[in-house]
This record gives C-alpha cells, sequence and structure tokens, in this order.
C-alpha cells in the first residue's frame, strides 16, 4: 500500500514529527491486525467454525477497499490537515469497533440455506469490514502525503502488527475474545491522541480511551458483553456457572438438569465426572459408563496403563480408574478444562479425580505429546473428541483434525506394548460414514505397519442397532490379532449389557458395512464404491468428518441427512462466502475504479501479473496456516505465528527491494527463488515437519522461522518491484501512472480476498499440498507475466 499510496500527488503540507507519524501508524496497525486475529477467535463461537476464516477475507477487503476510496476522494480529503484528519478517523474507528462487536454478538447466523440467512452473513461481513475500510483510508492518507518518510513508515506499520501478533494469545487468555477486541479499541484511541493536535481532540480520545479501559475492566468476568446467540441459537446466562475465554476456545461450565457440562465454544460438550472411584461397584456410574461403546477397552484391558487424548470432564478416566488401571495419562489440549475446571474450580464436585496419583494429566496437543514421550501403553484412547468448537484458523478448521489422520493412527499405534490397542469412539448414522472412516484410517495404519490382513485385528461394537442418528460406535484395533479369551471376554460384556451391540467381531464378522470393508482389505477401493466419502484422510488432506462425495454437495437430501449436516454443509458456506467476496470486490474495488475513469486505457495485460501475486501470496499464507496446525498444535498458533513471520519477512523484502532489485529487469530472480522454495516444501516440508512435531514448543518456533522468515523475505519483493515497472512504462505514462498503479493494486487486493476462499476450496478437494502448489504455479504465472508489466508502447 505504501508503494501505490506514494503515487498520488498531494499540494504541499506542513511537515510532522516522526515522533507522531510512527506510533501513530503503528498503534492504526496494531489495532487492526488485532481486530483481525480477535475476530476470527469470535466467529469460531459465535458462528460456526466455518466462518472462522472470514476474518482474513474481510480484512483484505476493508484494507483493500479504504484504499481505492483514498484514491477517489483524495480531492476532498485535500483540505483537511493530515493529523486533524487522522485524529477524526481514529476516533471514529474506535467506536465503529464497539459496533461491530455488538452486530456479531447479536446478530443470530446459522446454517439454515436460506435467504434471510443469506442476508444476516453478508450484514455481517460487510458490517466487520468497516474499520479495516477506515484503516485502509488513514494508511493512504498518509503515505500519500509523506512519501520521503515511506521506508519508516512501513516498518512502524509492520511493528503494529507484529506487536499485535505477539500480544492476540495472551490476551486472548486473560481477557477474553470480546475484550481482545475492546483492546483494538484502545489502542485506536491512543493513535488518535497521539495523531491529535488540538487540546479537545486529546481529551476526547483520552476520555474514549478510560471509557474502554473501563469496559474491559468491568467485563472482566463476561458481565456485560458476553455472547448472546451462538450459532443461532440464544444463550441463557442462567444456565452458565461459569465461563472463561482462552487462545484455544471460550469455555463454559452449564447446569443441566442435577449434572454439570462442560461447554467448547457453545457447541461440544463433556460432563464433569461425579462419582467416588471407591464406591464404584453396582452403583448407576458403574452401569451408565459400563454399558457405553468406550468400556470394551476397560473390559479387554482392565488393568492396562491407558493414554487418554482429550478427556474432558474425565469419564475415560473414572472409567480406567475404577477398573483398576494403575496409570492412566491424559493429554488434554485446554488449560482451562484440565487445570482450572478440573483440578481447581470443580476439583471437590469431581472428586479430585485429576488428581488421583495414578492419574497423569498433561496440558498439551495428542500427537506432540506422543511423539515426545518414550512411554508405551496398553491402549490409546479417543472417546467423542473432535474440537468441532475450537479451532479458528480457516474453514474446515475443525474438521480438519489432524488427530484422525492416517500418521496419526500410526502414531498412537506404535505407541502401544505389543498386545496394545487403540479405541477410537464416533459418532454413528443410519448410513454409516465417521466410525467406519476410523476402520478405514486404522486399516491403512496397519497396512503400513505390515499387517497385510488385519480382519482379525478388528472388534467394532455401537450403543444399540444403528437405526437412527446419533448412535455411538466404538472402533477397537489391535497390533495383533484378538484372541479367543479376548472375544469371550467382549462376548460376556454385551451379553451382560444387551443394549450393546456387535458390528464387528473376528469369529463373527456379520454382514454390514464394518465387516465389508474389513474383508475387502482395500479401504480406497471400499471408498469409491461407497454412498459417502470414507476414504483415509491423511495429515496432508485432514478433512475427516467432511463425507460428502462431490456430487452430493449441493443436494438437499446429502446436506441435511445425518447430525452432521453442519460439517458437510461447510462446503456450501465456502460456496456462499465466495459469492459474497466477489459482490464486494466489485462494489467496492472494481466498480469505483471503473467509474472513476471508465476503463483503464493501458493494456489489461500486466494486470494479470498483479492478479497472480496476490493469489499466490494468500494460497502459500493459508497453505503455511493449515500445515502449521499440527506443527505447533492449535490453529490459533499457527495463526499468529506465520501471519507473524510472513508479515516482518515480506515488510522487510518489500523495503529492501530497491536495493536487492535495483532493476526491474531483475524481477524475475525473487521469484525464481519463490518458485523453487515453495516446489521443494511441496515435497520436503510434510515429512519434515511431521518428524518434528514432538519437540518442545520454543523449538518449533525457531524451525519456523527459519522456514519462514527466508521465504517470506523474498516473497516481499515481487510486488514493489512490479509497481515500479508498471509506473515507469510508456503506457503508464501515458495514461497516468497513478491510475495505472491505483488498477494494479485493486487487482491484487481483489484476488487476495477471492484466494483466502479459494485456498480453502482446493485444500477440501486436492489437499494441503495442492494449495501450496498451486500457490508456487501463481508465482511461476507472474514470472511469465513480468516483462508485460514494463513493456514499452510502439
Amino acid at each position: 500500500m505504501a508503494v501505490i499510496a506514494s503515487t498520488i500527488s498531494t499540494p504541499p503540507r506542513a511537515r510532522i514529527s516522526q515522533r507522531v507519524l510512527l506510533p501513530g501508524l503503528g498503534l492504526g496497525s496494531l489495532a487492526a491486525l488485532l481486530l483481525e486475529l480477535a475476530l476470527t477467535r469470535l466467529f469460531s463461537v459465535v458462528l460456526f467454525y466455518h466462518f472462522a476464516f472470514l476474518a482474513i477475507s474481510i480484512a483484505l477487503l476493508g484494507l483493500g477497499a479504504g484504499g481505492v476510496f483514498a484514491y477517489l476522494l483524495r480531492s476532498r480529503l485535500a483540505s483537511v490537515e493530515t493529523r486533524k484528519l487522522a485524529s477524526q478517523l481514529c476516533i471514529a474507528n474506535s467506536v465503529l469497533v464497539l459496533l461491530v462487536l455488538e452486530i456479531v454478538l447479536h446478530i443470530p447466523v446459522s446454517l439454515e440455506v436460506s435467504g434471510k440467512n443469506f442476508l444476516r452473513l453478508t450484514a455481517m461481513y460487510l458490517a466487520a469490514a468497516v474499520p479495516f475500510f477506515l484503516t485502509g483510508l488513514l494508511f493512504s492518507v498518509v503515505y500519500a502525503r509523506e512519501p520521503e518518510h515511506i521506508p519508516r513508515l512501513y516498518g512502524a506499520d509492520l511493528c503494529g502488527g507484529a506487536l499485535a501478533c505477539l500480544a492476540i494469545v495472551p490476551l486472548l487468555n486473560w481477557l477474553g475474545g470480546p475484550n481482545a477486541i475492546v483492546c483494538a479499541s484502545v489502542a485506536l484511541a491512543v493513535a488518535a491522541m497521539v495523531w491529535s493536535e488540538s487540546r479537545p481532540m486529546r481529551r476526547m480520545a483520552a476520555l474514549l480511551g478510560l471509557i474502554f479501559l473501563s469496559l474491559i475492566a468491568a467485563n472482566h468476568a463476561g458481565r456485560l458483553i458476553d455472547v448472546v446467540y451462538a450459532k443461532g441459537m440464544f444463550r441463557d446466562p442462567a444456565w452458565v456457572e461459569f465461563a472463561r475465554w482462552n487462545a484455544i476456545s471460550r469455555v463454559e461450565v452449564d447446569r443441566q438438569g442435577g449434572a454439570k457440562a462442560i461447554v467448547i465454544d457453545a457447541d461440544a460438550s463433556t460432563y464433569i465426572m461425579n462419582a467416588d472411584v471407591t464406591k464404584w461397584h453396582e452403583t448407576e456410574w458403574e452401569r451408565d459408563l459400563m454399558s457405553a461403546p468406550p468400556a470394551l477397552a476397560n473390559v479387554l484391558r482392565p488393568h492396562g496403563e491407558f493414554a487418554i487424548i482429550g478427556p474432558g470432564g474425565g469419564v475415560d478416566v473414572l472409567r480406567a480408574v475404577a477398573n483398576g488401571s494403575p496409570n492412566v495419562t491424559g493429554i488434554e489440549i485446554n488449560p482451562i478444562i484440565a487445570t482450572t475446571i478440573m483440578r481447581e474450580r470443580y476439583a471437590d464436585y469431581s472428586q479430585h479425580l485429576y488428581e488421583r496419583p495414578e492419574v497423569h494429566i498433561h496440558v498439551s496437543d495428542g500427537r506432540s505429546y506422543l511423539r515426545s514421550s518414550s512411554q508405551q501403553f496398553d491402549v490409546v484412547q479417543m472417546t467423542l473428541v473432535d474440537t468441532w468448537a475450537s479451532t479458528a484458523a480457516g474453514a474446515f478448521a475443525l474438521s480438519e483434525n489432524n488427530l484422525y489422520t492416517v500418521e496419526a493412527f500410526r502414531e498412537y499405534l506404535e505407541h502401544l506394548k505389543p498386545d496394545g490397542m487403540i479405541a477410537i469412539t464416533r459418532w454413528e448414522f443410519r448410513h454409516p460414514r465417521e466410525a467406519l472412516r476410523v476402520v478405514a484410517v486404522a486399516m491403512e495404519a496397519l497396512h503400513r505397519l505390515g499387517v497385510a490382513d488385519p480382519a482379525r485385528n478388528f472388534i467394532v461394537a455401537s450403543e444399540g442397532e444403528l437405526n437412527a442418528d446419533g448412535i455411538p460406535v466404538v472402533v477397537i484395533a489391535k497390533k495383533t490379532a484378538f484372541n479367543a479369551a479376548e472375544e469371550a471376554a467382549v462376548a460376556g460384556h454385551l451379553a451382560r449389557y444387551p443394549q450393546l451391540h456387535a458390528l464387528y467381531l473376528p469369529s463373527r464378522p456379520g454382514q454390514n458395512p464394518f465387516s465389508i470393508l474389513i474383508a475387502e482389505n482395500d479401504p480406497y477401493a471400499f471408498a469409491r464404491f461407497y454412498a459417502y466419502n470414507v476414504a483415509p484422510v491423511t495429515d496432508n488432506n485432514p478433512f475427516f468428518f467432511f463425507t460428502l462425495k462431490t456430487s452430493q454437495i449441493l443436494g438437499e437430501e446429502g446436506l441435511r441427512k445425518g447430525i452432521d449436516w453442519k460439517v458437510n454443509l461447510g462446503v456450501l458456506v465456502l460456496l456462499l462466502v465466495l459469492i459474497i467476496s466477489i459482490c464486494a470486490v466489485l462494489l467496492f474495488l472494481i466498480v469505483p475504479l471503473a467509474l472513476k475513469r471508465h476503463a483503464p486505457r493501458h493494456s489489461p495485460i500486466p494486470l494479470l501479473y498483479f492478479i497472480a501475486l496476490g493469489l499466490g501470496y494468500i494460497l502459500v499464507e493459508i497453505a503455511f496456516i493449515q500445515r502449521f496446525v499440527l506443527f505447533l498444535g492449535h490453529p490459533t498458533y499457527a495463526l499468529t505465528v506465520v501471519i507473524f513471520l510472513l508479515l516482518l519477512s515480506s515488510g522487510a523484502g518489500s523495503l529492501s527491494s530497491r536495493y536487492w532489485v535495483p532493476q526491474t529487469q531483475m524481477g524475475w530472480v525473487p521469484l525464481a527463488l519463490v518458485v523453487a522454495t515453495l516446489v521443494s516444501y511441496v515435497f520436503f516440508l510434510p515429512v519434515r515437519l511431521a518428524s518434528l512435531v514432538g519437540l518442545a514448543f520454543e523449538y518449533r518456533l525457531l524451525i519456523s522461522a527459519l522456514l519462514l522468515v527466508p521465504l517470506g523475505f523474498v516473497m516481499g519483493m515481487p510486488f514493489p518491484t512490479g509497481l515500479r515497472a508498471l509506473a515507469g512504462s510508456a503506457d503508464a505514462i501515458a495514461d497516468g501512472s497513478e491510475q495505472a498503479v491505483e488498477w494494479a493494486w485493486a487487482m491484487n487486493a481483489a484476488a487476495s480476498v477471492l484466494g483466502s476462499v479459494l485456498a480453502m476450496v482446493i485444500a477440501i478437494q486436492f489437499g494441503l499440498s495442492a494449495t501450496l502448489a498451486c500457490g508456487a504455479m501463481a508465482y511461476a504465472s507472474a514470472w511469465l507475466l513480468l516483462p508485460t508489466v514494463g513493456r514499452k508502447s510502439n
């Protein structure tokens, strides 16, 4: 934006001290990126997870539209002094941020396919873009009027954004999602104080800042501003006993009848256990928990050592301890659940379950912990763990679950004792697909470990017959074949609890999709002809919960059949967001420029270069965010780390482009380096990142920097290099370099907005490596188009 804005000619003005310019611009940048990152967390709570990535496209759209309108309105803005205009924009923006927060919290957007719901989503999308629009307007004006300070201004811009990336996680942990957004208002109020020359304006900004800080203090426990509508449903505060936010999720404890349930992001829930382990036998607790399908793991290994991924309120932990396990390792990613609720606030209620000597709770990502541990277990167990309500990196970030991939299952199997087993419980439907996919993934993992025919390595059981949706099904996969004694133990337990139903036993396979899949021993061939997509998923394409085939996506029956409709409907949501983005790009970027001078008089071919750069950058950025989710342990960490590193390094590359690429004819060099690096990452990155997951978090951050900073530095060079070439070409001079550069910038912004949606579509259909490869192809296209940018007219 800096290079573009500097081409806008303005009359001479009074010089502004850098003590005002740099902190003023830095605070504005901090507020904008803080708002963007906090919105990803808020959208994943208030809306369904498919909308979390909207914050990226909203920010790009708003900033782009602000820059365009700064160009279009420059004659009207010319009479307003820079500091006065900046202070007014910051004050207005600080209030608008609060209005956006209220709109997001109070508009009930569900996943219902209707025109009314589409209008609500559109209203929320456009309202959330307004603060970014004012930020883009401010930045464009400042850059245009202070061209001699552009390098330092750009540095302040980057420093502010970097501070936001560093601040967002502690702010979410300490203050919560709504208050983190109010912090953006505080930053804008302080920016207004910095910009303001008049004492009344400065006092007004200071008063607003104090009001915002007081609001944060008063709302520390969510008493004033909190979730009103979530997933289209009204959240009654009378149910809630406790609520707290962190960077991972919003967690609350609700009263549900006589029980207490932990509810994550107003969606996923787990009950807090309230049983005395020493008085377990012949109680209602024993009857209820042992009559559930996951209890088969305890029947088979009553005194085994358990590793439980996602123990939540302690259901599996209680069952393991009560059945005699001497060592239960719980791996819970959310410290609010593991510590604040289960070991502090509700420790007495849970009978101090997580503080028993045989129970060891670790706050970590499941795969990271197992990868770093040398311990072997009798059972690795996951019961209905899906994080549907705890991720925020992008569309399908929730269904994109790295716990259910072939590589993950192989790691679980490798951490078992020789006769150990994994026990995975999932919901199932009249037409099986979710637990059935667990069997397919486990089968492929066993194949990769050298088990040629795992027909005797599986036991599958459900709570009743599969004659309704939402039936829990346990899939037990053993490293070695089940023996007769183990089958007899399972059969005896099924006889004791007739509500349990065997779907597959090695000696009694039955006739159902589970037995057919296991008998065929080829999960990919089975999935090709099965009604749903149940093929094994990998770390490259970890969309375990998306089971619709392409032909079913737009089918009404396919979308609304089963309780997993909200997962599969996410693809339709992506299409709706794509439509909204296209309309917004046309309305706020393309049409205003076209109406200003009807159409660009220069050749449109050079604009393809900037479109390719916009697509390439956003495809690469989102591919890295998705890829680093597994490596860093959670989408929020991946989002902040990737954006932080790419922001700083790309900005440094942009500033250095004049020195590293002094002649535009050499612009192919950084493009070639980007393409070569991305191609190598397509083949090299997945394997290397997976092998390093077990390292300490600090080392993973260092490795992330080593991988992303050099690439980001080079990725920051092609855009300003192309702009210099375009502005100096004969076509641009004849047409007016302002308009030529403005069109180039608008096309780049439009491609970025649309590319943020396109990146997820490619990832869902073809995988994360394909998304990164498409980013490389976009940069390769820019390489080929570069000669057209500076081409001289005849």
